[in-house]
């Protein structure tokens, strides 16, 4: 009996999305749109980083760490209190596309992270013009 191969397992597990985590993260820290909605002090900026890590291992398919430490990811929420519009999901998707694109993935693996980042970085749009 073979089991299904996950995005993560595909992608290179752990290392792979603590690189991607990595890459974007340096884009954020330098971006005039972004780093304000990210925390000032450099500890909870790396805890930031640290949740999107947890978070992506878990969703496509690795270890439990997210929930286990964070509970339901709730994106939605965690983001209602900070004011993204398409400036902000431009930019976000930018870092997000630049930090895939620098990754040696397999193209249907850079095609399943680049999907599901457009449709979670639209969806947390919650000011301008719809869809939020």
């Amino acid at each position: 009996m073979s089991q299904a191969v996950t995005v993560y397992q595909a992608a290179g597990g752990e290392g792979t999305f603590t690189r991607l985590v990595e890459r974007f993260y340096a884009g954020v820290a330098a971006d005039p749109v972004l780093r304000p909605l990210y925390p000032k002090d450099p500890t909870m900026f790396a805890a930031a980083a640290e949740h999107l890590r947890l978070f992506l291992i878990q969703y496509w398919g690795g270890p439990g760490w997210y929930g286990e430490r964070r509970g339901h990811p709730r994106l939605r929420m965690r983001h209602l209190p900070f004011s993204i519009g398409r400036r902000e999901r431009d930019a976000w998707m930018r870092h997000m596309r630049e930090a895939v694109e620098s990754l040696e993935l397999a193209p249907q693996v850079r095609a399943a992270l680049l999907e599901y980042f457009e449709n979670a970085a639209t969806a947390m749009m919650n000011t301008g013009e719809p869809p939020f």
